[in-house]
């Protein structure tokens, strides 16, 4: 009867970890065989027998544990902490781990890979700013407020439109108790629009309801409802909040294996789990839909970029010759081919400020492309921009590269200690001293690109595209100050749009007139309002010579 009841216990205490702990059961993995040894130490322990000699008092083994269970946690131990070391030390292994990433295409000009961009489409919204929107709007639904809380924000492409999407959750279990058929919907923020702030509860007339999220139990847990329905065998990661074309909600999870003994983690696809139904589709990275942005986790792309620029001469490179290492952040971005890509740049090991090149990975696919060109780093750009507006306190969030008129440049906002964005700011990837900053994108679009032309282009001069020439009569001129600048703006005859350029560019726009024939060159953008390179007044040229 003990006997039975034993193995009654031990039973109950293996199922119990195993629905906790929800263990990886496939070679590579140790998780599950920690498991095994904690239930066979229970094991020893319930099949020793103790007996108390009445004349003694001593304490006696009545029997001995069978071998048979030493052995087997023996064996496991050796599986657990002997076999990975041989296995899936960096040491005997780093030509593999150097490798892992794939091949590292080089790529000519970076900005042919980021397409150009206008400034209402510029993100200005950061991972946090979008949380202190989110949380706003959900406190504007007091009766909600207090059922649910904020999910991760994931940023995505919904349509043509950059928005972060965070779903709302269970605050509690009590909450989930009361509520198990789901919360409410999501919370959408648009990237680029800091007021386009939405509370989605419905999708084609019917109410959402997200049963499966992180924040339910039993089986209503997400990673516990796809563990159980056939995925136990498989690593499972990156448990993100996605919704399709139609608003659906999705969670979208990498499927991973071990390639390095028990280490070298690799994507092999995804598991699609709709948030409502929990119906779950399984596709290979190739056959993923298109409108899933992202399936290469950045924690193991960061450990992979790394590892290819860390072992580039192999583990023993005591003097880190040729070694490189991604800079401190890593960030989602999108390219002209409207994919997106894992973006960071490159240093040599113990150079901080100063990269010798940027890595863009398509988060689909994993490839990758290194472009060789000297920039600042992340950070370097960050404090410059700081510096700009140094008397204010201002803190830069973290930079997004963009391509402006071919310029490769950084894009931040400056905030408040609150978090509020009370500024923006464009730095110039290759040389930092180049600083635009405004109250409004368009003003600090035109700070940048004065300040640049005012370079003279000699720190990058083939950056810029074919300037384009005009020359024509001014019709309209007005002026304006801002930051104490003076701007003039004006339109010249048979050409659609709108010219601006600063009384630093040429010192003949403030005795410019309309009527006045001119001569100006620009960079051909996407942008109503053109910033000018240079100006050249004909009339006064010409009154010049005659006098």
């Amino acid at each position: 009867m003990k006997k039975i009841l034993s193995i009654v216990v031990l039973l109950a205490i293996t199922l119990l970890l195993f629905y906790i702990n929800l263990p990886v059961i496939n070679y590579g993995f140790t998780g599950f065989t920690f498991i095994i040894i904690v239930v066979l130490i229970i094991a020893v322990i319930l099949s020793t027998g103790i007996t108390v000699s009445q004349k003694t008092n001593e304490v006696k083994l009545a029997r001995m544990p069978s071998k048979f269970l030493y052995i087997s946690i023996a064996i496991l131990l050796i599986y657990c902490i002997i076999l990975p070391f041989f296995t899936s030390l960096k040491m005997f292994r780093s030509d593999s781990y150097q490798k892992l990433i794939g091949e590292v295409k080089n790529g000519q000009k970076i900005t042919n890979h980021i397409a150009p961009i206008s400034i209402d489409k510029i993100r200005v919204v950061d991972e946090q700013l979008a949380y202190l929107l989110g949380e706003k709007i959900l406190g504007s639904q007091p009766a909600l407020g207090s059922q649910v809380e904020l999910g991760e924000f994931c940023i995505q492409k919904v349509g043509s439109e950059l928005y972060w999407v965070a779903p709302l959750l269970h605050s509690g279990f009590l909450k989930w108790f009361n509520n198990k058929e789901g919360t409410a919907g999501y919370v959408m923020v648009s990237a680029t629009n800091e007021r386009d702030v939405k509370l989605v509860q419905q999708v084609g007339g019917k109410d959402i309801k997200i049963k499966y999220q992180p924040n339910a139990y039993f089986g209503n847990q997400i990673h516990r409802h796809v563990y159980f329905n056939g995925n136990a065998t498989v690593g499972l990661t990156d448990f993100s909040f996605e919704i399709d074309d139609d608003g659906n909600p999705f969670w979208v999870i990498t499927k991973y294996m071990k390639t390095i003994g028990f280490a070298g983690k690799e994507a092999t696809g995804i598991i699609l789990v709709d948030a409502q139904s929990g119906d779950m589709s399984e596709f290979t990275i190739a056959k993923t839909p298109l409108w899933v942005d992202r399936i290469q986790p950045l924690d193991i792309i960061e450990d992979q970029l790394n590892d290819w620029g860390e072992y580039v001469r192999g583990y023993w490179n005591f003097s880190n010759a040729d070694k490189l290492q991604i800079t401190e952040g890593m960030t989602l971005v999108y390219g002209k081919d409207n994919k997106s890509y894992w973006y960071t740049g490159l240093t040599s090991v113990g150079k901080d400020e100063s990269a010798v090149g940027f890595v863009l990975v398509d988060t689909r696919t994993k490839e990758a492309t290194f472009y060789k060109q000297s920039g600042a780093t992340e950070y370097a750009a960050q404090s410059s921009a700081q510096g700009k507006v140094q008397e204010k306190g201002y803190r830069a969030s973290l930079p997004i590269p963009y391509n402006i008129n071919n310029i490769p440049a950084y894009v931040m906002t400056l905030k408040d200690d609150g978090g509020l964005v009370k500024m923006f700011a464009m730095v110039d990837i290759s040389d930092y001293t180049i600083v635009g900053v405004g109250n409004t994108m368009r003003e600090t679009l035109t700070s940048f690109k004065n300040v640049y032309n005012m370079a003279d282009n000699k720190i990058n001069p083939n950056a810029v595209s074919n300037k384009k020439i005009v020359k024509s009569i001014v019709t309209r001129i007005q002026n304006d100050v801002k930051n104490g600048n003076s701007f003039y703006y004006f339109k010249v005859k048979d050409y659609p749009n709108i010219f601006v350029g600063s009384s630093q560019i040429s010192n003949q726009l403030p005795v410019t007139i309309i009527g006045d024939s001119i001569a100006v060159s620009f960079d051909l953008d996407l942008e109503e309002v053109i910033d000018i390179s240079s100006f050249e007044n004909l009339n006064l040229k010409s009154s010049l010579k005659t006098n």
